[in-house]
């Protein structure tokens, strides 16, 4: 049988122990898109959406979501975050949302990273509804992590 970090012998779910790891200054960055259509770009630039801005709101609720994410992720270490920025591009009819998030701590930032990027295209969704029902979330992924420090 594979050696899973989150099981135990016996098969049960478990927080893998982080302690003996080093505390180091660690960074992830995840991306993700919403395809949103012309129709929502055009109401986006022109600031017709009945709910306001959406990429501001996108980014606060990509920081909130972030630094809640051991919460709601079952065996996520709950994580000190020194910095998370969410940010957004337009391509054509698509939102791509990009997140960074910053620790120093024990173990990886990388779920931090992707929550943020999933909730802000959430966030967008929500804000956006009314123009189209049509959008669609994808490609949210780990674009990179990496540590500093000490071993």
């Amino acid at each position: 049988m594979m050696d899973f970090t989150h099981f135990d012998s016996e098969g049960r779910a478990r927080m893998v122990d982080v302690s003996s790891k080093p505390v180091q200054k660690r960074i992830a960055v995840a991306s993700g898109v919403i395809v949103v259509g012309g129709k929502v770009i055009a109401f986006l630039k022109a600031g017709l959406l009945k709910k306001g801005d959406p990429l501001s709101a996108a980014r606060i609720a990509g920081i909130m979501a972030a630094k809640r994410t051991g919460s709601f992720i079952p065996l996520c270490h709950p994580l000190p975050l020194d910095q998370v920025g969410v940010d957004f591009r337009v391509e054509g009819d698509t939102i791509v949302i990009e997140a960074k998030a910053i620790t120093t701590a024990r173990t990886g930032v990388e779920m931090e990273a992707l929550t943020a990027v999933s909730v802000a295209a959430l966030t967008i969704y929500d804000m956006c509804k009314a123009v189209s029902k049509n959008m669609v979330i994808g490609e949210i992924r780990l674009v990179s992590k990496k540590k500093e420090g000490p071993e």
